[in-house]
């Protein structure tokens, strides 16, 4: 029955889709242009692109990193989930008329630019092309795996403006880039297939922390409006039920290692060839965790506060399933220790306080600003799917 409804949600969208004026892509702002990451994947040998796919695109098929047998239609052709190019943002203020507290916002900092993307629009979009304090970026969300990423949009000297390929690998989205038609898998930022095929997009560090949260520490920070140009039903979740801890995922296909449920949450980081897991059932009980990924001091901390949006028809109304967000522990070349003690996250060395966005908000280092370091929520199922050496946290 999920599966049917499913398959109707991603078909209506398509038809609304058709329906949508047309946007106009944001010219994008001067900005240094970081290098492009490169993999080492390998080039595999040729093979049928996916079905309907030369017909859409101008994709370089002979280029491509994955089988083409891993790759699913979702439903919608390219763009029928149709991408935001050309973003509105209001005061949030103004956006608190319409936003609940618990609702989860994806949290995104360029300098003292602020900005939240509700995942109540994203939810039905997919893809911004945004430039943030004069950053250029995309920032992503696949709702079959509950991921919120964003990247750097400057590869190879070049801006680029991605949309949805309607195509989906392991259940995760594939972008496409407008420039080359490249197609990147959102999970990891990896080109799988098209000029760019081995290359990687480089990550820009983002967050999944409550509306609530968000406004209390920036109250003139922007808000992603729900003008978007097109017609849908914000504040409604077409997925409710999905993330069931019992729920099979949709369109995979994949073997899941079974040290956790496919449909659990994790926080996952990847340093240094090392990558890690932390269960949010783990989180939720410890609220602080200190570890070392990559040869990097880190500290992972939770809070509670913030709804799935995943989880009922009305996405306040989803059950609490708390913000994670992962930090350096090094500070002005001291590393710190933390702690969860009388309800307030404390560091070790001096008993400063700190919150949800690494910000000392009492003690001795009242104002320091920890450094964030890149970490995506995930099912299991879908990072599990491309990170299987993936190390999981225990206590």
């Amino acid at each position: 029955m999920f599966r049917k409804w499913i398959l109707w949600i991603l078909a209506a969208g398509w038809i609304l889709s058709a329906c949508a004026p047309s946007q106009t892509i944001v010219p994008a702002s001067d900005s240094p242009e970081p290098d492009s990451v490169s993999t080492t994947l390998p080039n595999l040998p040729a093979e049928s692109p996916p079905r309907g796919a030369e017909s859409e695109f101008k994709t370089d098929f002979s280029k491509h990193t994955v089988s083409y047998s891993e790759i699913l239609s979702g439903g919608p052709p390219k763009d029928g989930i149709p991408p935001i190019d050309a973003p509105q943002f209001i005061p949030a203020k103004e956006a608190d008329g319409w936003l609940e507290d618990p609702e989860p916002v994806v949290f995104v900092q360029v300098g003292n630019y602020a900005r939240a993307y509700p995942i109540q629009i994203l939810i039905w979009h997919e893809i911004v092309n945004d430039t943030v304090g004069g950053e250029p970026l995309v920032v992503s969300f696949c709702p079959l795996c509950n991921t919120a990423i964003a990247f750097k949009r400057t590869f190879g000297g070049e801006v680029f403006d991605f949309g949805t390929t309607g195509r989906l690998r392991y259940s995760n989205l594939i972008m496409y880039d407008r420039q080359t038609e490249t197609w990147w898998q959102q999970a990891t930022g990896d080109a799988i297939a098209g000029e760019h095929t081995g290359a990687q997009l480089e990550f820009y560090p983002a967050s999944m922390i409550s509306w609530g949260d968000f406004k209390s520490l920036h109250p003139d920070g922007k808000v992603l409006s729900r003008e978007t140009g097109y017609s849908r039903d914000y504040g409604r979740n077409p997925y409710f039920g999905y993330d069931d801890i019992n729920q099979t995922p949709f369109l995979y296909g994949g073997v899941t290692p079974d040290q956790l449920p496919p449909m659990a949450r994790v926080l996952t980081i990847d340093l240094n060839d090392e990558a890690v897991a932390y269960p949010y059932e783990i989180l939720s009980e410890m609220n602080v965790i200190n570890d070392t990924v990559g040869g990097k001091n880190i500290v992972v901390v939770w809070t509670e506060g913030t709804a799935s949006a995943l989880d009922t028809n009305n996405i306040p109304e989803g059950r609490e399933v708390g913000s994670a967000v992962a930090y350096s522990r090094l500070l002005d070349n001291q590393e710190l220790n933390f702690e969860f003690k009388g309800g307030k996250i404390l560091d070790t060395q001096t008993g400063s306080e700190w919150n949800i966005f690494g910000l000392a908000i009492a003690g001795e280092l009242n104002g320091k600003q920890l450094t964030p370091v890149v970490s995506i929520n995930h099912f299991w199922f879908s990072w599990a799917a491309f990170r299987p050496e993936t190390r999981i946290y225990r206590p």
